[in-house]
Formats: structure tokens, sequence, C-alpha cells
């Protein structure tokens, strides 16, 4: 692949790497390799992997490895650039393993934090949600997921003094807002500051699973109030 910054090369770091590791174990070796080959210019490859993305394609690839219950490890790896182009490598990992993935298994292969388990204060949420501890110690941290359209009840964390809540996006793209405010985007990165005693509400978007880091804030008298649930109204104008 060669254009602007992307000089053309015969072997990239990836396979560098495979041929070390081939080398120390003598590991069998297979290229994922897409049917249709991607250009060599740089840009016009973004656009079609753009594309792909758009539409959610699944690529073909050439070849297959015969049997791989046969093997007991298996190393994968890929340039840094198929964070863009990523999706003939997924059509890979679906097939390879088996499997027709769930939505919510390919999620969770764009996270880091695990999904977890349905959130057992699902009672106070629109649409499903999951819940998985990330941390018990010093602060508890827990990481909540978020089926697409799926937001939980205004809400309130009460506090005499300190308290609140602080949230991290992790994963895909939701919606914070407090009461007499403006939403706010959440997208990876994104970090949000509840102070105590505060009505708000956070969720996914309409047309994406959402994933945040939780963590309560330690206050005086800490309590959760559940109020009403965000109206279709209020979430039908988000966008």
């Amino acid at each position: 692949m060669s254009g602007g910054n992307y000089p053309s090369i015969e072997i990239g770091n990836t396979e560098v790497i495979a041929k070390k590791i081939i080398a120390k174990t003598g590991a069998d070796e297979f290229k994922i390799v897409p049917t249709v080959a991607y250009p060599d210019d740089y840009l016009e490859t973004v656009k079609i992997a753009n594309d792909e993305q758009d539409a959610n394609a699944r690529p073909t690839y050439v070849g297959d490895v015969a049997d791989w219950g046969s093997y007991k490890n298996i190393f994968l790896g890929w340039p840094k650039g198929w964070a863009v182009f990523r999706l003939a490598k997924e059509v890979w990992t679906d097939e390879a393993d088996g499997s027709n993935p769930s939505d919510k298994d390919r999620f969770q292969r764009e996270i880091f934090f695990p999904i977890g388990e349905p959130d057992p204060y699902g009672e106070f949420f629109i649409g499903q949600s999951y819940l998985a501890p990330v941390s018990a110690e010093q602060v508890s941290v827990f990481n909540v997921t978020f089926e697409p359209s799926c937001r939980n009840n205004w809400h309130i964390h009460h506090a005499k003094s300190g308290g609140g809540q602080f949230l991290i996006c992790v994963g895909g793209r939701g919606w914070y807002q407090e009461e007499g405010k403006e939403a706010v985007e959440l997208t990876p990165g994104k970090v949000i500051n509840i102070p105590a005693n505060v009505k708000h509400w956070h969720g996914a978007a309409a047309d994406s699973w959402m994933s945040h880091l939780a963590a309560e804030i330690d206050g005086e008298d800490a309590s959760t109030e559940w109020c009403e649930p965000v109206s279709e109204e209020e979430y039908a104008r988000l966008k």
C-alpha cells in the first residue's frame, strides 16, 4: 500500500513478527488475503473501506485452514492500518471460530472491557443493558453496556457532601443529559463528571451500542433515587 506518507514496502512489521514466531515454534502460516485486493493507493483504499463499514459488508478472503480443531494455540496479527480496514479481518474471525456472531459478540470485539451479564437494575432501564465489574478495591468500577436505544431512567445520586459519579465512554456512541440542559454525545474517551444531587440519565444512541465505565464517588448519606423513564419524544430528538 502506498500514498502520501505511506511508502510502498515489500514486507511489513506484522509479517516480520510472524516469520520470527514461525522460526521459533515451527508454526504453520496462514495469510488473511481478501479475494478482491485493496488498491495500492492509500486514499482510494480508505474510501472503499469506509463504504464497506457503512454497509456492514463482509468481504470474502482467499483460502481457509483445513482443520481448526487440530491447533492448540493460534496467533492472530494484523497491521495497525487494519483498525480502518477491519471488515476483511472480522469476516475471517467470524468464520474461523465456526460461529455466526451476534451483535453483542461483535461489539465485545470492539471494546477492551467485558460486557458482562444482564443488568440486575434492568427495571430502571428502557431496553437491554449489561453490567460487568471491573474493580472492587479502592474505587468500585463497573462497565455498563447498552444495546441500541437502551437508556436508564432519570435518576439522582444524592449525598449531603461528596458523592456523585463519573463515566468514561469506552465504546460505541451514546448520550448523557442533565435536567434542563442539552444532551452531551458520548464517544470513546469522553469523560462525564456528574455532581451529587443532579437529575440526569445516560444511554446508547438509537443506532449504536455503547459502553461506559461508571464509578460512584464516596459521599455522606449517599443514595440513588430512580425517577421516571426518558420519554420517547425526548429521546427521539437526539441524533
